[in-house]
């Protein structure tokens, strides 16, 4: 369990400086600074989790993401799974929306001329005056409502734009075999108790994975909640 009190901490963490870390994960600058051919800060940090993928899978979804630490908290309040499994292939349509806005800005600006990580931040800081504020209170509310009425993680099933990123990354680093953080099971030792799929903060039906012999699933987020949550040990999170 110490694992999952430094998983808490540190989406607790990542949670808390959300309003210094914002306009880094934000998609609209990084079409405002494509019309003027500026790769900003977001761009660079979208570009910087596909190839964290590549080694680390979706783990930063469950160890480090601000709205994930969000999203978790509303836990405390509803902890009802997602039923709706549909609603995973929203944030796909949005992905692609978003990258064809992505190419149109840049190409109307002619390429791109300059590299800003901290565009539009104030000295690095992104909510440093009242339109930031607000900017900041709105993807909160937005984060919140979405985990409280859809179920837990609502957000990352329905319209994160940030892990289509990370599941290419997975796909290709299975393409080319390389080592990474995953989960293995042991179907043998699995009694069917259903507390790694209770556990699960994305609503996987863990067991049902177990009982395959595999772990594979866009959604998982390698938190290793079931992993640790197993009394028999059937799940192992490693990098191998």
């Amino acid at each position: 369990m110490k694992r999952q009190k430094l998983r808490s901490f540190l989406l607790l963490l990542s949670f808390l400086l959300f309003p210094i870390t914002l306009f880094y994960f934000s998609p609209y600058l990084i079409i405002q600074g494509g019309t003027a051919g500026i790769i900003t800060g977001s761009f660079l940090t979208f570009a910087g989790l596909f190839f964290f993928s590549l080694f680390f899978g979706r783990a930063f979804c469950g160890w480090l993401c601000p709205a994930g630490g969000l999203q978790e908290c509303c836990f405390t309040v509803t902890d009802k799974p997602i039923k709706n499994k549909k609603l995973n292939r929203l944030k796909y349509v949005i992905w692609v929306l978003w990258l064809l806005g992505i190419a149109a800005a840049f190409f109307s600006a002619g390429g791109i001329h300059s590299i800003d990580f901290f565009y539009m931040t104030d000295h690095g800081i992104s909510a440093s005056s009242l339109p930031g504020l607000v900017i900041y209170f709105g993807i909160i509310s937005l984060v919140a409502v979405l985990a409280l009425t859809l179920g837990k993680r609502g957000m990352c099933h329905s319209i994160c734009w940030m892990a289509p990123f990370m599941v290419l990354g997975v796909k290709v680093k299975d393409r080319l075999h390389l080592p990474s953080l995953h989960l293995r099971p042991a179907p043998d030792k699995c009694v069917n108790c259903r507390l790694c799929t209770k556990k699960c903060p994305m609503s996987l039906e863990v067991h049902t994975m177990v009982a395959a012999g595999s772990m594979k699933n866009t959604e998982c987020i390698l938190c290793g909640e079931c992993a640790d949550s197993c009394p028999k040990k059937a799940i192992t999170l490693t990098f191998k």
